[in-house]
């Protein structure tokens, strides 16, 4: 993942309903609008979370999470994933971390991702 791949970070609520406009789901604009997601929160939609969101068609639910990821550029976590199992991309752990609000969030680039990982992973 590269940070020109990254536009989607900056959209803001209106920019994501109309991507999801684009998809062919335009039924589900006021679903996205109304519960504030913004481009930063797009990590968190999934199959598990667009029920609340107000999507409950569950081969809409399939078609959205997938084109989410791969807008991401990130695999689908499965849900019987092992603690032994080797550890998410960074492009995901950027993307959890990016996702939340405030001036560390905003400050994080990805260039800075690989460097903070292998620091964690040194203190184990």
């Amino acid at each position: 993942m590269s940070i020109v791949n990254m536009e989607f970070l900056q959209w803001d609520c209106d920019e994501v309903a109309g991507w999801i406009e684009s998809l062919g789901f335009p039924q589900y604009k006021a679903c996205f609008t109304e519960n504030f997601i913004t481009g930063r929160k797009l990590i968190y939609v999934n199959c598990n979370y667009l029920p609340r969101l107000g999507v409950t068609d569950f081969k809409d639910m399939q078609i959205i999470s997938a084109r989410v990821r791969e807008l991401l550029g990130i695999t689908e976590t499965p849900w019987s994933r092992s603690i032994a199992d080797p550890r998410r991309s960074a492009a995901a752990l950027f993307l959890e971390q990016k996702s939340r609000t405030g001036e560390r969030a905003d400050r994080l680039t990805y260039s800075a991702v690989p460097a903070r990982i292998a620091s964690v992973r040194s203190q184990m």
